[in-house]
């Protein structure tokens, strides 16, 4: 379960990453449009104005045009933004164009026309560098404003703070997704690093414990071969000792196999605050533990009982709150790390503790800890306590 909403995450954190790249199929180029499409609300001016019979009709058709042209260039350049943008000459073109349209179609057709800045001013701030967007954005402004003192002041100084403010607003979603993107490749390089640092660990760990081996292993055969045809008793004692150390080779590899699948209750934390957030259940989770004294096998065991309690929660309890917490206690039978997960749902509808909670309390036995579970006054409650080291045990070594 535990695994399953991890990548229901990671695979809801894949799709928030998209942004600024190209679509990849349909659905991604239907998501990027409806981002695109609100946007051409204040087309409606234009529209309305050559729909309304207001012009000539050699004024209606070079209106078409340049309105067809105006939000063919808008569309095309933020649309290629978002995945493979124009290069930079050709950009600045093609918002020039924008801008003369604006200008031209606003003083030769009426203030209904002077919608158009604003894409001019979305179009600097999403696609110009920023050192450029930030002088080009109040000039397309300024351009607005002594445009409409001709055609429509009222107008002109309604739509002075849209143009201005979305400009700037589009230059900071674009540093957003620029940052968006490289946190998503330092990210991927990260985990590159970490998988091809445990590789060379498991390959240190293994050539450490079997390299003495295997080589004590050659030799001895070697040696049993040499005496087999004239010291057969000799011989025996070589094959008898490549036994001991096979099996201690064994012994070995199953403990480094044992402490690379055995859980981290630091993992196990930053899983339950992933898991329970992916359910829609408002989590509290502890960042770092102080696990100074505690055994390895004990702090698997809480890991253990960290990810079943936090199992039940998202599958069994409908809450909408989880809190963890990890203690350190002093009790009479001498101090304890105590792990505690409480929740505010039902805790299932099961009448007697589950597998889950049986198969805990066996866990925690093993490691002379102790599992208590059951109803709160408003939900759910369960506490495992592993026993730690004392203070001078730690500091002598023990």
């Amino acid at each position: 379960m535990m695994e399953d909403l991890r990548a229901a995450d990671e695979a809801r954190t894949e799709r928030l990453m998209r942004m600024g790249e190209a679509p990849r199929n349909r659905s991604e180029l239907v998501r990027k449009l409806v981002w695109i499409v609100p946007w051409l609300f204040f087309l409606a001016g234009p529209v309305s104005d050559l729909t309304g019979g207001h012009h000539t009709t050699g004024a209606t058709v070079a209106g078409w045009a340049g309105f067809v042209s105006f939000t063919g260039i808008y569309l095309a350049v933020v649309f290629r933004n978002m995945g493979r943008p124009f290069r930079g000459p050709l950009v600045g073109a093609l918002v020039a164009v924008l801008f003369a349209l604006a200008v031209v179609l606003s003083l030769t057709l009426g203030d209904n026309w002077l919608g158009l800045f604003v894409y001019v001013s979305v179009t600097c701030g999403a696609t110009l560098p920023l050192r450029v967007a930030y002088w080009t954005i109040p000039t397309t402004t300024v351009a607005m404003i002594l445009v409409g003192l001709h055609v429509g002041q009222e107008t002109a100084w309604g739509l002075f703070l849209v143009v201005l403010l979305v400009g700037y607003s589009m230059s900071g979603v674009r540093q957003l997704v620029h940052t968006t993107v490289e946190l998503r490749k330092a990210r991927a390089t990260v985990a590159q690093l970490a998988a091809n640092e445990e590789r060379l660990r498991l390959a240190r760990d293994l050539h450490d414990l079997l390299g003495h081996s295997l080589s004590l292993i050659t030799l001895k055969s070697e040696l049993a071969g040499r005496m087999l045809p004239d010291h057969p008793d000799k011989a025996a004692q070589q094959v008898a000792d490549i036994e001991q150390v096979s099996r201690q080779a064994l012994v070995d590899v199953r403990e480094a196999v044992t402490g690379y699948r055995r859980p981290r209750l630091a993992a196990e934390l930053a899983g339950a605050q992933v898991a329970l957030t992916a359910a829609g259940v408002a989590a509290e989770v502890p960042a770092e533990p102080d696990l100074a004294g505690v055994p390895e096998e004990a702090e698997a065991t809480l890991a253990w009982a960290l990810r079943e309690a936090v199992t039940n929660v998202v599958r069994h309890s409908g809450a909408g709150r989880c809190t963890v917490e990890v203690l350190r206690r002093q009790t009479l039978d001498g101090p304890v790390l105590e792990l505690a997960v409480e929740d505010d749902g039902s805790g299932g509808s099961g009448k007697g503790p589950g597998n889950g909670l049986t198969g805990l309390t066996e866990r925690l036995e093993k490691v002379g800890g102790t599992l208590e579970a059951g109803r709160v006054r408003l939900g759910f409650r369960l506490v495992a306590r592993v026993p730690t080291a004392t203070a001078a045990d730690v500091g002598s070594g023990a």
